[in-house]
């Protein structure tokens, strides 16, 4: 994509917009049942070992960070939004968690090959121009046996909505903001095919082994059409390096 440091610039600048907001939420779903399925979720597919190195891609305001911090693993959470980075210090102070954050480009974070077990993810990776270049990259980033835990959905093609729950993430952005999200995706839509499919031929070229899918992921984790609900159906995709 020639247009890709544009793109980035104004995906950091929305993504700074909301920081705030999606601190809030994050703060909601921690006093809810919803933060325990997903850590579930997570630790049933991390390797063994009980004080792993974690890896937290597109980290937002720390969530998945600090919650595997408080279960005694080391975690680096990067975001290229610096605000996001701001909100996940917040978090963890308020948390009195020991995660670390950086503000660092998803699809090239500087970072030494092999050290981490495991890198997690969660609604990043619809928004990275250069998929199949961040793959490989991450693959790098792990050691020999490390897994990839990647949590997203095909939002790109889908034309659904968050319901209309006050405080819900669509009900508390902007105009502006609902706009630019769209732009997102009509962006990235002619350059990206239907997922997960595609993640797995990525993942595949990249050289990963091991590969699981699944897309009943979304029906274990949103019980309630509450504030934090969301309507499109997320998967998981697991693949070791």
């Amino acid at each position: 994509m020639d247009d890709l440091e544009e793109f980035k610039e104004k995906f950091t600048a929305y993504w700074n917009g909301r920081a705030e907001g999606f601190y809030d939420l994050r703060r909601k779903e921690l006093a809810s049942d919803m933060h325990l399925r997903w850590l579930q979720e997570i630790e049933s597919r991390l390797p063994q070992g009980e004080a792993l190195s974690i890896l937290d891609i597109g980290c937002g305001p720390g969530l998945f960070s600090c919650m595997l911090a408080g279960r005694g693993h080391t975690v680096l959470g990067i975001d290229i939004a610096d605000e996001m980075i701001a909100e996940a210090h917040r978090l963890s102070k308020e948390l009195n968690v020991d995660a670390t954050f950086a503000v660092m480009d998803a699809e090239q974070p500087t970072l030494e090959p092999g050290s981490f077990d495991a890198i997690v993810t969660r609604n990043l990776t619809w928004g990275l121009p250069h998929l199949d270049q961040a793959y490989a990259t991450w693959r790098r980033l792990l050691k020999p046996g490390g897994a990839l835990i990647c949590f997203d959905a095909d939002y790109v093609h889908e034309q659904v909505s968050l319901p209309d729950v006050p405080g819900s993430a669509d009900s508390v952005i902007s105009d502006d903001q609902r706009e630019a999200y769209q732009e997102f995706k009509d962006t990235l839509r002619p350059i990206q095919r239907k997922r997960p499919a595609w993640d797995v031929e990525l993942l595949q070229k990249a050289c990963y082994s091991d590969i699981e899918v699944d897309e009943g992921l979304w029906k274990r984790i949103y019980l309630e059409r509450d504030e934090l609900y969301n309507p499109s159906p997320m998967f998981a995709v697991v693949a070791r390096a």
